[in-house]
């Protein structure tokens, strides 16, 4: 959870020893066209079917069906019961990579039972039907958190299929801290799955037990956003405390760190070591000291916008803005801070190379991003 303290505070972003003020950083005008499509109530995630439709999240529990050639929206069924509280609800979206012959969906959500709320995963079979209507069936859970946390915060659950087919699910540690250091959990991870939730073949700690074979990294706090880029490598964004969000480069087995290392404080003032003090721990590439807020990342592999080719560009919460980093090797560097005047949740690329972005909140619009 953020404070939400950054607007009123300049921009200290460190990679290496550069602290750049925010003014140079904001983008003066926008350097895009920004079309509206469609809004919603509460909106988190969004994904485009293969006629161009896009099924979007809403955090009550709801699954919206929009067609964005008229801007019209109805409602999928079948959406399970979701924990409406604090950061809780209906969270991702993801297609099955053969979605085009098995119509299979996934889902993340936030998910009540004993001791409290956890992250649930569940994949069903959708069927549309006319007026942008359509239906979940077959609903099965195929992970879960392994335990579960009262208050209602940070469960990141965000899913993306890899090249290998694999399964992505970047777990938050449900305000716990201390889970995301050990092994015998899956909070705090990454975790690498079979599109049926088993665990993959070959990840880092397989031989250590059960759920210990899901793992893929660990040491996370807050994963809301990962993508690959065009290497083939995975990338990711996580909200630190009271300052300290990072972008990560995420390597099989490597731990991260949270809590024991951090570039932010905890909300009491508390100072938390930082990474220079750990160099056994992987540190971020890039962090922002006051926070951005991070909801949303795509590694940008189109050519619309043509200069932002390879970039990371992320959707920032009590930053109101969309954050582009350009990456060089192993190395990040903000470029450029683009102000939205709103929230920003969800981030996607469609095929043509245009940028969708949806913005947080009761009113939130889904927004198409052209180059101007």
């Amino acid at each position: 959870m953020h404070l939400g303290l950054s607007a009123t505070y300049v921009l200290s972003l460190v990679t290496g020893a550069l602290a750049i003020p925010s003014q140079q950083l904001v983008a003066r005008q926008q350097p895009f066209t920004s079309t509206a499509i469609t809004t919603h109530a509460e909106p988190w995630a969004f994904a485009f079917l293969p006629d161009n439709r896009i099924l979007v999240t809403e955090r009550r529990g709801n699954l919206r069906l929009v067609d964005p050639a008229t801007k019209s929206m109805g409602a999928i069924t079948g959406v399970p019961s979701v924990a409406y509280s604090g950061q809780g609800g209906l969270h991702d979206v993801a297609l099955h990579p053969q979605y085009a012959n098995n119509s299979v969906v996934y889902i993340s959500y936030a998910e009540s039972g004993t001791g409290g709320a956890g992250c649930a995963l569940a994949r069903a079979k959708l069927t549309l039907s006319a007026n942008n209507a359509g239906a979940l069936s077959g609903l099965e859970v195929i992970w879960r958190h392994s335990q579960r946390a009262s208050g209602g915060l940070q469960y990141a659950c965000r899913l993306l299929f890899g090249p290998d087919g694999a399964l992505w699910v970047s777990a938050g540690e449900i305000n716990q801290m201390t889970p995301a250091q050990s092994l015998t959990n899956n909070l705090g991870k990454i975790v690498r799955l079979y599109d049926n939730g088993t665990a993959f073949a070959g990840n880092p700690f397989a031989s250590q037990g059960a759920i210990q074979s899901q793992i893929w990294s660990l040491g996370h706090r807050n994963p809301l956003g990962i993508d690959w880029d065009a290497q083939g490598r995975l990338w990711e964004v996580e909200m630190g405390p009271m300052g300290g969000d990072e972008l990560n480069l995420i390597e099989s087995g490597k731990n991260y760190g949270w809590p024991l290392v951090c570039e932010g404080k905890h909300y009491n003032g508390t100072t938390i070591p930082k990474h220079s003090t750990r160099p056994d721990f992987g540190a971020p590439k890039a962090f922002w000291v006051p926070v951005i807020s991070p909801a949303g990342l795509i590694i940008y592999k189109g050519d619309l916008f043509s200069s932002w080719k390879g970039n990371a560009i992320i959707t920032g919460l009590s930053s109101q803005s969309i954050v582009r980093v350009a990456i060089t090797g192993d190395t990040a560097k903000e470029a450029q801070r683009i102000s939205m005047g709103k929230r920003m949740r969800g981030i996607r690329e469609d095929k043509e190379g245009a940028i969708w972005v949806i913005e947080d909140g009761a009113n939130g619009r889904l927004l198409k991003l052209t180059p101007t």
